[in-house]
């Protein structure tokens, strides 16, 4: 695999795996790469992640699950835009993505920037900006 010169890094609370699993099935173009756990040695809770790579729509990114016991929130201050194909695209992501999250901006035409337009929050607490471009 040939690693991208900037890859999002996202450091779950003990829910990364599914969190990997989730956005591998939505998103076309997608797989996990690798999916490394802590062992009985550490630092993290035994089985949960201590790296893994996947990529969503041939996008590279990383995840682990949180090593220190801290829980450690995702903010809306950094959200991740997916520039859509077709109406079918973006109301299927928005429908899977808001899914026990939250809903920052329904999905509804965003004229002169886009023809549909949606911000939500993800079970896992990630920000996703949807865009279908005018």
């Amino acid at each position: 695999m040939n690693m991208q010169k900037v890859v999002p890094f996202m450091m779950f609370n003990g829910r990364a795996e599914e969190a990997v699993d989730f956005y591998t099935t939505i998103f076309n173009n997608s797989e996990i790469a690798t999916m490394n756990r802590y062992g009985t040695e550490g630092p993290g809770a035994e089985g949960t992640i201590n790296h893994s790579i996947f990529t969503l729509n041939g996008q590279q990114f990383m995840a682990i699950d949180n090593a220190n016991g801290t829980d450690v929130p995702f903010t809306p201050a950094l959200s991740f835009v997916v520039n859509c194909d077709s109406e079918e695209e973006i109301r299927h992501l928005y429908n899977r993505l808001s899914t026990n999250g939250e809903v920052l901006m329904k999905l509804a035409p965003m004229p002169p920037v886009a023809r549909q337009f949606a911000w939500v929050v993800d079970r896992f607490g990630l920000s996703w900006q949807l865009n279908l471009a005018a």
